[in-house]
């Protein structure tokens, strides 16, 4: 390709409301173009990029027996009403009727459609198991698009879903997916990715693993333990808190006049917030009706496990009645009479001596005794962990917090769409029985923008080889004078008859916008043509990343410069 004839500016200035690297970058770059909030149009560069990451998944999931198929983008909504989604999922979900009357939606995930590519006359067990996976654009009514391709309402993404006939079996195929998606991003540059446990969310299952790359400006905040290697999800991890014995005292109500915090109940009371029991008040989204949230007071409620434990989308109670019988600020155990569900975090379990609500205004009690003066019938996990706090798995108060960006999940999804959508199998006694299934996802675009993320300098994106735009950038300085152009034009397409890919700058522009550019294209490796080295019988040869620096001979720079590129490439795939 001949820079002179592609399509896209780059320009220097940052472009307004651009707030990360990069979506900074890749619109400076002439990679995309924004559309809408959240949906973008790709030049050529990013097309080129995207394709070489599909092409590295598709080998990847050729490798564990995938079989490449295509879902509708558009779906019939009896099919979602099937599994039961239709109503549990918000207005992300985008909905609309046909011509007809029908309600369709446009898919964000393709769960039903899978299933209902295989359901049919129950196969016999030995059908099983097998993957299909496709490669596709969805949709998705994203609130809280930003970050260029990192959060986007329109997306590629290939999704992976696999079927058997047992939990083991399951299990094995899984950790196929698991090591398939290390090679996957090893071989797109990122080998940094880790896999941590996550939460399910609305894909329902028991066991799941997020591939995040770690990046201060991800959004999904990462717990790890140092000593023992433990990572999870903030949304999925396990707190662990071990309680001080503070001996038992009376239950005693005291005065707090205009106190309702818990830190400005502590320092009245000087006492420390964990030594106090904390309320915090919800609402089911569908019903309106309060939740009330029990847990020491220094801690905070992990939404995502509260959501799960009740069953039901919920959201922080912003206004309580006066008919509801909570007394805001406050709230505690001790004779509460709400027209609420009361439920305690096990922070709280075997704690003694706390500060609690009153449930009257303007008072607390102190000496609060959980085990005395309660009947608590058992204890939930919703509380948030905590930088410092004690990992679930080696016990040591090691746990670290970090953020990163999500590029990949896996799902263990059971029974949950086979069952309500009649997909079975034929078992050997007979019978019949529900067939167990797996998902596998990852976000193509946010690969690609997360790969920049991490593979910059101040000028412009490092791409790594195996998904670069091109291979090699070949700059004509001075194409203006004969000899330069004519030594360009050849090494041009003797690499390209060699089977390089070259982006070829021939345009008569200055060094300094010649170098700039292709910075922001960021391709590996930069090849210099020129008086001054043709003045010495060669070409230079430079690394993007600075790396190496080094002259060709005229005569051979096509097979060396080819030779660099085989090395890159193959140092990048060197993966189990």
């Amino acid at each position: 390709m001949k820079l002179s004839n592609m399509l896209g500016d780059r320009f220097r200035e940052t472009p307004a409301d651009c707030q990360i690297i990069s979506q900074i970058f890749m619109i400076r770059g002439g990679y995309m173009k924004q559309v809408a909030n959240g949906i973008y149009s790709l030049y050529m560069p990013a097309r080129r990029i995207v394709r070489k990451i599909e092409n590295i998944i598709r080998e990847e999931m050729d490798l564990i027996d995938g079989q490449e198929v295509l879902f509708p983008v558009v779906m019939p909504a009896d099919l979602w009403r099937e599994s039961g989604r239709y109503d549990k999922i918000g207005s992300e979900l985008a909905r609309f009727k046909d011509r007809g009357g029908n309600d369709m939606v446009l898919g964000m995930t393709h769960e039903e459609a899978s299933v209902q590519l295989v359901r049919g006359t129950p196969k016999a067990e030995s059908a099983y198991p097998f993957m299909i996976y496709q490669i596709q654009t969805k949709f998705r009514d994203e609130p809280r698009a930003r970050g260029g391709l990192i959060r986007v309402r329109e997306f590629t993404m290939k999704d992976a879903y696999s079927f058997h006939t047992s939990q083991e079996d399951l299990e094995k195929y899984y950790a196929r997916a698991y090591h398939a998606y290390e090679r996957i991003f090893a071989r797109c540059g990122v080998p940094e990715v880790v896999a941590v446990k996550s939460d399910s969310g609305m894909m329902g299952g028991n066991i799941s693993h997020e591939f995040m790359l770690l990046t201060d400006i991800g959004e999904d905040t990462i717990v790890t333990c140092p000593e023992c290697g433990y990572r999870s999800n903030m949304e999925a991890a396990d707190l662990v808190v071990k309680n001080e014995k503070l001996g038992e005292e009376a239950l005693t109500k005291v005065a707090t006049p205009d106190q309702k915090t818990i830190e400005e109940v502590s320092a009245f009371l000087n006492k420390r917030p964990q030594d106090t029991c904390k309320a915090v008040v919800y609402q089911e989204n569908l019903t309106d009706k309060y939740i009330v949230v029990f847990l020491r007071g220094d801690l905070e409620v992990n939404e995502t496990k509260l959501r799960n434990f009740v069953g039901c989308e919920i959201h922080p109670a912003t206004e309580i009645t006066e008919a509801s019988g909570i007394v805001k600020g406050f709230i505690g155990p001790v004779n509460f009479k709400g027209d609420a569900r009361v439920l305690f975090d096990k922070s709280l379990d075997g704690t003694d001596n706390l500060v609690c609500g009153a449930n009257e205004e303007g008072y607390h009690y102190t000496g609060l005794s959980i085990k005395h003066d309660l009947k608590v019938e058992g204890f939930c996990d919703v509380a948030k962990t905590y930088a410092g706090a004690i990992c679930p798995v080696c016990g040591k108060p090691a746990i670290s917090i970090s953020r990163g960006i999500e590029v990949g999940n896996i799902f263990q999804l059971g029974t949950k769409y086979s069952h309500s959508m009649g997909l079975q199998y034929q078992n050997k006694d007979g019978g019949f029985s529900d067939v167990i299934m797996g998902c596998y996802g990852i976000g193509v675009g946010r690969l690609c923008a997360s790969v920049c993320e991490v593979r910059h300098d101040d000028y412009g994106p490092i791409w790594p080889i195996t998904i670069a735009p091109w291979q090699v950038h070949l700059c004509a300085m001075r194409a203006d004078k004969p000899e330069v152009r004519e030594a360009a034009d050849k090494l041009y397409d003797d690499l390209q008859k060699a089977g390089v890919e070259v982006i070829y700058d021939d345009r008569p522009v200055s060094a300094g916008v010649m170098f700039s550019d292709a910075d922001l294209l960021g391709v590996p490796v930069r090849v210099i043509v020129s008086p001054k080295t043709l003045g010495r019988g060669a070409v230079e040869v430079a690394a993007r990343d600075k790396s190496f620096r080094q002259d060709a001979s005229v005569d051979t720079a096509c097979q060396e410069i080819a030779g660099i590129v085989r090395d890159m490439i193959a140092k990048v795939n060197d993966v189990e």
